[in-house]
């Protein structure tokens, strides 16, 4: 393909409360066995662009170590590759990323020294599937200077917390708002876009010259009178999982039928790291309902309406209903777990009662798993 991709992956994100002071937002857990940031590399390597940095920044070392092989995503190849850059101390800089721009900025380096004349810039923390070819072709068709995927949100989805834009009968954007009080459209920014790779470099270089750090707000919004920038329609499934409630939304998701045959049975693959665990076991009393279940797991309770992450252990007469249990849970027997969020490597104690009774609840215990 005739460009490289970016992945930004190094936002440290508040509204996803606990589960992201251990992890970037790209690392969260989806699906059972998926990464967030496994979705951006999956149509990146689908799509046939060959060459991907991933941005990180903050709590990278699980994303570093989940992308620590390239050759899950198919970039372990001479010409090319998976380039994964932090923030690096030197004489002449001494900041972390102030933005997306600036994240771009002080790598730049990485896209003079390519030749593929356009770049594919994405974000880590989105779910959905994507042919990368598609979005170029209509860029190169409209002649535009910048092209921003987007995605029309349905009535009942809150569109503030994206950014807004709204098209003439051409598409091209004539607003655009980064996250609006009230929201005046239904359209709203995946965080995907498509820009010549030298348009790119001059943009970056200008920004970083007056001190504009956010590539949304100091090139999209700022230069949309003065380039050509198009929308291109996403019509397939799209999630961000900026929020809890949008996070366990998402997970909810895999649990209905369509979306699993979308995302796992349909051509092209999603991709991430496969660990070497044993299938699950599932012992006489269990009895599971509707519910993902990742292997290395074992079950001896109920399960419902829920996903278990890897090598999750479900106590005797446990009840887990509509709930998220991440990696390497221990849950003690005679628990109950409605409508919640169990952090990874917890250990639950015997006899003990967690509900999300207004909304999504997030429980962190880091009980002794020994001293049960």
């Amino acid at each position: 393909m005739r460009a490289i991709g970016i992945i930004l992956a190094g936002g440290n994100n508040h509204k996803i409360k606990e589960l992201t002071k251990k992890r970037a937002t790209a690392a969260m857990p989806i699906a059972g066995s998926y990464r967030a940031i496994d979705f951006s590399l999956s149509n990146m390597s689908n799509s046939s662009i060959q060459k991907v940095a991933v941005l990180t920044q903050f709590n990278t070392r699980s994303l570093n170590e989940h992308l620590n092989s390239s050759k899950w995503w198919d970039f372990g190849r001479k010409h090319g590759g998976l380039f994964v850059f932090t923030p690096t101390i030197t004489m002449d800089n001494g900041y972390w990323y102030r933005g997306t721009a600036d994240a771009i900025y002080q790598n730049l380096d990485f896209l003079k020294k390519s030749h593929e004349p356009y770049v594919v810039i994405a974000s880590g923390d989105v779910i959905y599937k994507m042919d990368f070819n598609k979005i170029l072709e209509y860029h190169i068709a409209k002649k535009a200077d910048i092209t921003v995927a987007y995605k029309e949100l349905g009535p009942e989805e809150d569109a503030t917390r994206f950014g807004v834009i709204a098209m003439d009968d051409s598409k091209r954007i004539v607003d655009f708002q980064e996250k609006p009080m009230v929201a005046t459209s239904a359209n709203v920014s995946t965080g995907i876009y498509v820009i010549r790779r030298r348009q790119l470099i001059d943009l970056i270089e200008h920004s970083a010259e007056e001190g504009r750090y956010d590539f949304v707000t100091d090139i999209l919004v700022r230069y949309k009178n003065l380039k050509r920038i198009y929308g291109y329609k996403i019509d397939g499934y799209w999630s961000n999982i900026s929020t809890v409630d949008a996070y366990y939304q998402t997970n909810m998701d895999f649990l209905k039928r369509d979306v699993r045959k979308y995302f796992f049975q349909e051509h092209p693959d999603i991709h991430s790291k496969v660990s070497d665990n044993p299938p699950a076991k599932y012992n006489p009393k269990a009895n599971v309902k509707n519910s993902l279940i990742a292997s290395g797991c074992i079950i001896n309770g109920n399960v419902e309406n829920s996903v278990l992450f890897k090598k999750v252990f479900v106590g005797n007469n446990c009840i887990v209903k509509n709930s998220i249990i991440l990696n390497d849970v221990y849950l003690g027997d005679n628990i109950y777990i409605e409508n919640c969020i169990v952090e990874s490597k917890g250990t639950i104690r015997a006899n003990t009662r967690y509900v999300g009774e207004n909304g999504i609840r997030v429980v962190n215990e880091k009980n002794e798993r020994y001293a049960l």
